[in-house]
């Protein structure tokens, strides 16, 4: 069955338990649980560190299972979100290294999940990109075979800022690539952590992106987005902030649709609510109830 769960990153300023004790009033199965390295945040949503995974025991990992029990909420996935690709080779080593401690820990609850970005470096071609991948991926995807957990790309092409221009730094943004990452990296551990939401802009099909690619999703993100065509106008389709993410049913993705796709298909797994809207931030009450909303809109769609 499905499970509907909320990324905890919205939540930033409450503890792992307050997340669990916030999800367990509100009847949810489960959260995808940010692990960043403890510092600050170079992004919004990022530098979230719910679950400290630097140097994570075995007590700390009975400490979370506990906590787990305690709520009667799973974890369906540990989340990182940073740039593997970076332009600057010690950024891609750091980055790196930590998507295996977030793997090691997956592995070590009982998660086997761990969700993150392909990366890209946003001023080179997609060619280019490919050598840095190639570098940097095969590595990963054999230390998480290893442990036995299964890797998640979210689709989210990370083009939404002027440091971000022109290229993005994600190269995971659509079926071409998706194909390629594939056909590179062959394991069953090397999945997609999908969202409709970014294809919506892209003018990409998501339901026929689903019929095709849900064999390899292991975990799937439900975020809705905007599109403005007064924006659209003055900036066109090659400038920014010409669309925005929305709560799911404030935007154009069709969730009918959406669902009756993913259910067609062979994903079971976990569909979890990312809340980026910024109509829904000025106060952790707001945040909160953006996530409440969601779960009451999606909750009619779930198995």
């Amino acid at each position: 069955m499905l499970k509907l769960g909320f990324v905890t990153a919205i939540l930033a300023d409450l503890s792992f338990e307050e997340v669990l004790a916030y999800a367990a009033s509100e009847g949810f199965a489960c959260v995808e649980v940010m692990c960043w390295p403890v510092g600050k945040a170079e992004r919004r949503y990022a530098g979230v560190t719910h679950i400290d995974v630097s140097d994570f025991s075995e007590a700390d990992a009975a400490n979370v299972n506990a906590l787990l029990q305690k709520y009667n909420v799973s974890i369906s996935s540990l989340g990182y979100y940073p740039n593997p690709l970076d332009p600057d080779p010690a950024a891609r080593e750091v980055a790196a290294e930590h998507i295996k401690k977030v793997i090691r820990a997956s592995a070590m609850l009982g998660v086997n999940v761990m969700t993150t970005f392909i990366g890209r470096d946003w001023t080179k071609s997609m060619a280019e990109n490919w050598k840095l991948f190639d570098q940097v991926w095969p590595g990963i995807i054999q230390y998480a075979e290893a442990q036995g957990v299964k890797v998640g790309i979210e689709n989210c092409p990370m083009l939404f800022s002027d440091d971000e221009w022109p290229g993005g730094k994600n190269m995971a943004i659509s079926p071409e690539v998706w194909r390629e990452m594939f056909r590179r990296i062959p394991s069953a551990n090397f999945g997609l952590n999908f969202d409709p939401s970014h294809l919506i802009w892209q003018h990409i099909d998501y339901v026929r992106a689903i019929k095709e690619f849900s064999p390899r999703f292991v975990h799937v993100h439900a975020k809705d987005e905007k599109i403005d065509p007064d924006q659209i106008y003055e900036r066109g389709i090659l400038g920014l902030k010409w669309h925005s993410p929305k709560l799911p049913g404030l935007g154009s993705v069709d969730w009918g649709k959406f669902f009756s796709a993913l259910t067609d298909s062979d994903y079971r797994g976990p569909v979890v609510i990312e809340v980026e809207d910024r109509a829904y931030e000025a106060t952790q009450g707001d945040r909160m109830a953006s996530i409440a909303q969601s779960r009451r809109y999606l909750q009619p769609f779930m198995p």
